[in-house]
């Protein structure tokens, strides 16, 4: 069932219900059961691999634990590693592996028939992987595993984070999830409005930004550079609120239970640099990249080569995680690229005395914020179109500024086609004033001034919401990006 479902607006309340009416011994279990419930909606058969994966790890982590001697546990973290990686490799690349293959047998002058497995992509495999490996992971650096097998399965079934995250910590999940609760009023207070704001976010912007998006990227060959970056602009507040959405509501979700979700967004489009920008969007999974890719790879005191070559392998593994696509290992080391150019020109901007004015002015910052959202966009042209020949001709095609579209007439311009005036600035005033909303509107959510505000003013925004979302909600309500990932 999908956060934006009636379906789920009946199950969470009567789960919420029902854990704070039961006793406390079997709270634990009544949610895990109605996490497995809520993963059985999509597909009851695939609730059999989540469990399997639960059973293993949890006793690989006690296995790894007990190892014994360092070279043991590592050759133990290794084979679990490999046992989920493998998982996840066959549920979701196996297709992509044997088409690439085949591709490139066609290359060298041979020809083979086309084959495919009968493969079903599991909702969320790729949040329970990257989860589980931090799990085994941290056991092997000498965490302490969970000893309730329980705690453990709902660790990794939760499900307000179980589809698309944000990525769990386990230390912090049981620690919370253990606390000696008590309902409290304030749990509603900051759990509902997240819950509607996110819904807000989904169903007013993010589903009918879709529909132009979804429009223009069926015809993406016949528009020109400005209507491109149009294309990029409504796509990368797409995803955006339709990402950042996702996990309003859970982070909502989980508050109605006393759990509290870090966050996974901090105004990401008033970032200033790549790397900036890499530390505000989908933060569970930067920080994930970080502690069990980067660092690994490039060593604690790796030289700024090695450093390099490690973000740009991180960022196509970043890539290739979220979808099994050459478009996505494209995309993956687009940004790898980004992040190398930026942090080269920061050791330079640092050494370099004559323009440090400059560097340290507003002016320089605003710069800064343009040009990185600029370059976030053109990635999210290669993130939505899947073709990679088509992906760089667009590329190009938006970096030379190709003109709109037109022919001379008389000595008049006439654009081809005439529908381009009113849909251009339509689109134009969207993009910008979702641009000029999500700065106020995000600082005043997430520094609290909100809650502060008196409660029937509160309450009045909320129903008013809810109104205006039951008034211009779209006909059909596309699924969250990330669940396909």
């Amino acid at each position: 069932m999908l956060f934006s479902s009636l379906e789920y607006l009946f199950f969470l309340p009567t789960v919420v219900l029902a854990f704070w009416l039961s006793p406390k011994p079997f709270r634990l279990p009544l949610l895990l059961l109605a996490s497995y419930i809520f993963y059985m909606s999509w597909n009851p058969i695939m609730v059999l691999l989540v469990i399997a994966l639960t059973v293993f790890n949890f006793y690989w982590g006690k296995l790894i634990h007990n190892g014994g001697e360092k070279p043991r546990k590592k050759k133990l973290l290794i084979i679990g590693l490999a046992a989920n990686l493998l998982c996840l490799a066959y549920f979701k690349y196996a297709n992509f592996f044997i088409d690439s293959a085949l591709s490139a047998y066609n290359l060298v002058g041979h020809q083979s028939a086309h084959f495919a497995l009968n493969v079903i992509l599991p909702l969320g495999i790729s949040f329970f992987v990257f989860e589980f490996i931090h799990y085994l992971v941290d056991i092997y650096r000498g965490n302490k595993p969970l000893d309730s097998f329980t705690l453990f399965a709902l660790f990794a079934a939760f499900f307000p984070t179980q589809i698309a995250g944000p990525i769990k910590r386990y230390q912090d999940f049981s620690k919370q999830i253990q606390e000696e609760k008590k309902f409290q009023l304030s749990y509603l207070d900051e759990g509902v409005p997240l819950i509607i704001l996110g819904l807000a976010k989904k169903v007013l912007i993010a589903n009918n930004l879709a529909t132009v998006v979804d429009m223009m990227a069926n015809t993406i060959n016949s528009y020109s550079a400005p209507e491109l970056w149009l294309f990029a602009y409504a796509f990368a507040f797409q995803v955006y609120f339709d990402f950042s959405g996702y996990t309003d509501i859970a982070r909502g979700s989980a508050m109605l239970f006393g759990y509290r979700i870090p966050l996974n967004f901090n105004l990401p489009f008033i970032a200033s640099s790549m790397s900036d920008l890499w530390r505000r969007w989908h933060m569970s999974l930067t920080t994930w990249l970080r502690d069990y890719l980067l660092i690994p790879i490039s060593g604690f005191r790796g030289s700024h080569t090695r450093f390099a070559i490690a973000t740009l392998i991180t960022m196509t593994i970043c890539g290739l995680w979220h979808g099994a696509s050459w478009n996505f290992v494209l995309w993956g080391f687009y940004f790898g690229v980004c992040l190398v150019i930026n942090n080269y020109f920061k050791r330079w901007r640092e050494n370099t005395e004559f323009l440090k004015s400059f560097f340290e002015s507003k002016y320089f910052n605003w710069l800064s914020i343009f040009l990185t959202f600029q370059t976030f966009c053109l990635g999210a042209v290669i993130f939505r179109i899947h073709d990679l020949k088509t992906d760089l001709a667009l590329m190009k095609k938006m970096l030379t500024l190709t003109p709109f579209h037109g022919t001379n007439i008389g000595g008049q311009y006439i654009l081809a086609r005439p529908e381009l005036p009113v849909f251009v600035p339509v689109v134009l005033c969207i993009v910008a004033a979702l641009l000029l909303a999500n700065i106020p509107v995000s600082k005043l959510q997430e520094s609290g001034l909100l809650k502060r505000v008196p409660v029937p003013i509160r309450a009045s925004y909320m129903v008013l919401l809810v109104f205006i979302m039951l008034i211009f909600v779209p006909r059909s309500s596309s699924p969250f990006i990330y669940f396909q990932f």
